[in-house]
């Protein structure tokens, strides 16, 4: 019965450690797929980010286009990494958590059939006790039962051994792949932020190479132009004088015009002597007409 009792608190041992392993690697794989999950989010958020900063960089000024284009081109390096983060993650951390279901229902199997073994023991020992008290001179049943304790003794020890194997390589794969898979990990975060850390200073260097004051002088340009106050025609400097002025016909120009008014003044002195040498009513009649209200 002793033996019976350490075989338990060997088996309990086993038990708390597929326990343990259990409830934390269970955890363990559940957070690590979630990260996992949010990081590819986290990558596709970014691509549109890129798309967006590509389309806005086509409607803008020429050295903002060429800053965000390029800002954009070095956002799309960062996602490449994260891509390759989310697939190694996967691979190295999300795979082989999801390996320990399989591997501690096996181990529970194990323990399952200890159990088994364990009980049909006990239950072999109740029976040989009971066989002592009832029949204590029936030496034929008294050693079959004695007989049937030594087999199950036997087969609890030989499962029991089994079991204490299985648990050995259990806890040792686990201490050694806790070690591999955070280590994975560790190793993946930083090849990734290292890199990623690369093409962000490049791209922290072409944001703030950025001149500002060409795409504001362009942009000024541009509304004055559409006003129309911007390169207005001005005056021409010439070595004539009259030219200087801006509304300047030239010497030929003013001596024709001064012609048409001449022609103008004698046309009009004409009329008005023939107006005073028509007669009174013709005169009136005329007046008339003029002087008719529109």
């Amino acid at each position: 019965m002793n033996v019976i009792l350490s075989r338990d608190m060997q088996v309990k041992i086993m038990e708390n450690t597929v326990t343990n392993a259990e409830k934390y690697f269970g955890t363990f794989c559940t957070l690590m797929a979630s990260y996992t999950r949010k990081t590819a989010k986290l990558r596709d958020k970014s691509d549109l980010l890129v798309k967006q900063l590509l389309d806005y960089a086509n409607s803008e000024n020429p050295e903002l286009r060429t800053t965000v284009k390029n800002f954009a081109e070095e956002l799309a390096k960062v996602q490449d990494y994260r891509q390759a983060e989310v697939e190694r993650l996967e691979t190295k951390v999300v795979e082989p958590l999801k390996m320990y279901r399989a591997l501690i229902k096996q181990t529970r199997a194990e323990i399952k059939k200890f159990n088994n073994a364990r009980n049909n023991e006990i239950k072999q020992l109740e029976k040989l006790e009971k066989i002592r008290q009832k029949s204590p001179s029936d030496r034929h049943m008294i050693t079959q039962a004695e007989s049937n304790v030594h087999k199950a003794s036997v087969d609890a020890s030989r499962t029991t051994q089994q079991l204490e194997e299985t648990i050995d390589e259990f806890q040792k794969q686990k201490l050694k792949d806790i070690q591999k898979i955070f280590l994975d990990f560790v190793t993946i975060e930083m090849v990734f932020h290292a890199k990623a850390l690369e093409v962000y200073s490049n791209a922290f260097q072409n944001l703030e190479s950025y001149d500002l004051e060409k795409d504001l002088e362009d942009f000024r340009a541009k509304v004055h132009i559409t006003s129309g106050t911007f390169h207005e025609a001005r005056p021409v400097i010439a070595t004539n004088p009259s030219s200087t002025l801006p509304w300047s016909t030239g010497t030929q120009n003013i001596q024709s015009m001064l012609q048409q008014m001449t022609v103008e003044e004698s046309d009009e002195e004409s009329e008005e002597n023939w107006v005073q040498d028509s007669s009174k009513t013709e005169y009136a009649q005329i007046r008339r007409v003029t002087s008719k209200p529109s």
